[in-house]
Order: C-alpha cells, then structure tokens, then sequence
C-alpha cells in the first residue's frame, strides 16, 4: 500500500497565548499543497518498523509515523504488525509538517486497510493525542486551525494560486522559535478579523501574515532575502510557512511561477519546489487511485 503524503502552508498563523500544558494556543488557515512523500504499508509483518531515505528522519519510536501505527494497533488490536517505508520529498523540519502528514498517511492507510473501524473524527482525535499537525492532514481541506491545531472548519475564501516554496537548506529546531515568541510582539489579529469572520476572502497582499516569522528573521536573515527575492519575481505576496524556514510565494500567473522557478534554481543553497493548492478534499491517493475515506 502506497499513499501520498502531502506538504502544507500556513497562510496565516497567529499566536493567540501560551498554555499551561507548554503547548501555544493559535489560529491559523492552513492548506495541503501538491509536494508529497511517499509512505508504503507493508501489513500483517511480525513487527512495527519504520524506515525512511532521509538521514535525519528518527528510524525508532519517536518518529511519528512509527507512533500513529503503534496507537492505531492499540486502540483496534490487529494481528502482526505495520512496516513503514518513507521516500521523504519533502523537507525535513522546514515548516512544511511532513512528519506529521506521515503519520496522517499511516492511520488513514491502517484505517483503509482495515474496513473503516474508525470515523474521520476518532482518527483526528487520535492523530492529536501524537501532534498538533495531524488532525489537519485527516481533514485534508483548507481549514482555520484553532486551539493547538486540533479545532478545524472548512474554509472556503481561497483562490487557487500557484506556490512556489523555498527551503533554504537549514533546519529550525520549533520548541527554539517558540521559546524566543515575545507575545506582545504579535502583530497578526488585527489583520484577520474579517477573514475570520468570514466576511470577506482571503487577500495574499493583504492577509498574509505569521507571528512566528519575525523571530525567525531575527536570527537567520534567508528568510528576508528568499521572500524579496519571490516579491521580485512577481509574486503577489510571501511568507514564511509554519515555524520556518522554508518560504513561499503565491502567484496568480502559472508562467511567472515557473519563471521565478528558473531563477530561484540558480542559488544552489536554496531547494525550490513548485506547486499547486489543494483546494478540496481529494481523499488520499492509494497505489495510483484517489480513494475517499
């Protein structure tokens, strides 16, 4: 069983407080974008294993994929185990959430597998109990995130655009950027009341806008030169997805995408991806086919 596993952005991601359990509380419209790892099931092996092609991706119990498998069994108790295989494509800790839309993949593939003994809902309640990200990649629409990522509705104030995503090529340790959050500083509430509301459209010039980019900035000034870079390129507006680094821009003409493609390519530290928005529920693609869950 082969299951692609999509990337996301954060289009915008507002840090409303912190919690005591240590977790941030936030709001945040996120969107599946068309870069994809590859998870294979192999199923009713002697043991659960995980493998993967990407030398910093955790081969163990900490790897999230390995830990959706292993609550996956305890909750329906199936014979043997799960052997996962990861063909990572996209970027290891760059605020993309492909771990977590690994282990989206695996309890969807488990759930598929094994006749559906869980609803939508049980599976996200389950996908939360191992990260914030993983209720979202079940859900698999744009969607506001709320809480700490659990809470989801549908939003349908998009317009489809062509992403353009640049890793610059360094890794950003997450608890590290949320440690140096100074919430006094957010500045990203004011700009998302309506949209909230859901009395107007998502704007790209306007409504773009991350809490966590300003720390992110401080520190590593890629992220500056990588979203001025796509604003020249014609870009109607760029932001930094997630808790960084990686970047996109949102263009509204597929021809200056893949021309700014081109010219981005020519910085051999940067690792350019060209994509498509997810605007709908497409299921999950198993083995070639799109099958709805």
């Amino acid at each position: 069983m082969k299951i692609l596993s999509p990337a996301k952005i954060n289009l915008f991601l507002h840090i409303t407080g912190k919690r005591k359990d240590g977790y941030h509380n936030l709001v945040s419209l996120i969107c599946c974008i068309g870069i994809y790892d590859t998870v294979s099931l192999a199923l009713d092996v002697k043991e659960t294993t995980v493998s993967c092609d990407h030398p910093d991706v955790p081969q163990d119990e900490t790897n999230l994929a390995y830990r959706a498998a292993i609550l996956f069994s305890t909750k329906f108790n199936p014979h043997g185990g799960v052997s996962i295989t990861i063909k990572k494509n996209i970027p290891v800790a760059a605020g993309l959430g492909g771990g977590s839309s690994n282990a989206a993949a695996v309890l969807l593939g488990l759930n598929h597998h094994y006749g559906y003994p869980f609803t939508m809902e049980q599976l996200m309640s389950m996908g939360l109990s191992i990260g914030a990200d993983i209720p979202f990649f079940i859900f698999r629409k744009p969607a506001i995130a709320s809480g700490i990522g659990g809470k989801l509705k549908a939003y349908h104030g998009l317009v489809n655009h062509k992403i353009l995503v640049v890793f610059p090529g360094f890794r950003i340790s997450t608890a590290d950027v949320y440690k140096s959050l100074n919430l006094g500083l957010t500045k990203c509430k004011k700009k998302l009341k309506q949209v909230l509301l859901e009395k107007e459209d998502f704007d790209p010039g306007y409504h773009l806008c991350n809490d966590l980019e300003t720390v992110v900035e401080s520190k590593y000034s890629a992220i500056s030169e990588v979203k001025k870079t796509l604003l020249n390129q014609g870009a109607i507006g760029a932001l930094m997805s997630g808790s960084g680094p990686s970047v996109f821009g949102l263009f509204s003409d597929s021809e200056k995408a893949e021309k700014a493609s081109e010219t981005l390519s020519r910085n051999d530290k940067w690792h350019i991806y060209l994509a498509d928005m997810m605007m709908q529920d497409q299921g999950f693609i198993l083995q070639g086919r799109d099958l709805e869950s």
